[in-house]
């Protein structure tokens, strides 16, 4: 068969479309799970210093892990946001001393606070709301939140609860004097977060809001994730999105989602939207393509997304 010539970007696509790539992704998180020391080695010449870095909290792993792994990063420079998950908490002491660790230790200011995808409470606390509830938060030190958001909607709740359980959070943290950024459950569906986002503005909710997606990662890993964390996409539905994956048993990354939501952000007045990247396929590896992305080393192209030039 003939090869078929791929249409290149008009000079005015590129002009008005490529600036709106390189501002979405100008204040770009990443999360990263139990970092090395020569992870953060390799990070700190990568990465801009105070960028933020979420650090989870691992199910069945101690919480002295979380406050070395937000201590050892603060120490490299960049802005550590530990999960602090509700229902891992066993006590309001054992919240306090946490926090108090978490503070001493690694000068956070902000954190993720969620939930907690475990079956049964190891303590008082079975949301985020109700840890929020407490006041300790600020009272160590917390100036802002981070709080869940779910553009593919989440397996065992409705749209209108996750709604009210949003609404909930930001007047509770409100009413603490802690400001709030919605952090979103990666996702694969740049139409379905464009409007689930207009759809927030819309109920009047403006805060700022941070879209999760996978850094460049292997297919298969990133499948196995997409399964663990309840997305909702398969691998036959991923390899049916164009140009989302490369190769199907290479790597992916997430320029057809960041693209179409960049051109969004610019015509459909979504408020404040940054990208949040999660990092399934190695930390160093994400930090370099988001790094040279937000840089504009980007080359568009006809499949609605674009490559990373090289230096």
């Amino acid at each position: 068969m003939p090869l078929t010539l791929l249409r290149q970007p008009l000079a005015n696509e590129r002009n008005e479309t490529a600036p709106l790539v390189t501002a979405f992704l100008r204040h770009f998180s990443m999360e990263i799970t139990r970092p090395s020391d020569a992870d953060l080695i390799e990070l700190k010449s990568v990465l801009p210093a105070k960028t933020p870095v979420y650090v989870p909290a691992i199910p069945n792993s101690p919480l002295s892990e979380l406050i070395a792994a937000a201590t050892r990063l603060r120490a490299q420079g960049f802005e550590p946001v530990p999960h602090i998950a509700a229902r891992r908490i066993e006590s309001r002491a054992a919240l306090e001393d946490l926090l108090s660790r978490l503070s001493r230790w690694a000068n956070v200011r902000r954190a993720l606070v969620i939930g907690g995808d475990v079956a049964t409470a190891a303590g008082p606390f079975t949301s985020a709301l109700e840890l929020i509830d407490t006041g300790l938060l600020q009272r160590h030190g917390i100036v802002e939140i981070g709080i869940a958001g779910y553009p593919e909607g989440h397996l065992r709740l409705s749209t209108e609860a996750l709604d009210r359980a949003l609404v909930a959070k930001i007047e509770a943290a409100e009413q603490t004097g802690l400001a709030v950024t919605i952090v979103t459950q990666f996702c694969f569906d740049a139409a379905a977060i464009a409007n689930w986002i207009e759809r927030l503005r819309a109920l009047g909710i403006e805060h700022p809001v941070q879209i999760g997606m996978a850094g460049p990662a292997n297919v298969a890993a990133l499948m196995r994730f997409a399964r663990l964390c309840g997305v909702r996409a398969s691998a036959r539905g991923l390899a049916c999105q164009p140009g989302l994956v490369k190769h199907l048993l290479g790597v992916s990354t997430p320029d057809r989602i960041i693209r179409p939501l960049a051109e969004s952000c610019g015509e459909r007045a979504l408020g404040r939207v940054s990208a949040h990247f999660f990092s399934f396929g190695g930390a160093a590896a994400t930090a370099r393509w988001a790094c040279a992305a937000a840089a504009g080393r980007i080359v568009l192209d006809r499949a609605g997304g674009f490559g990373v030039a090289p230096r």
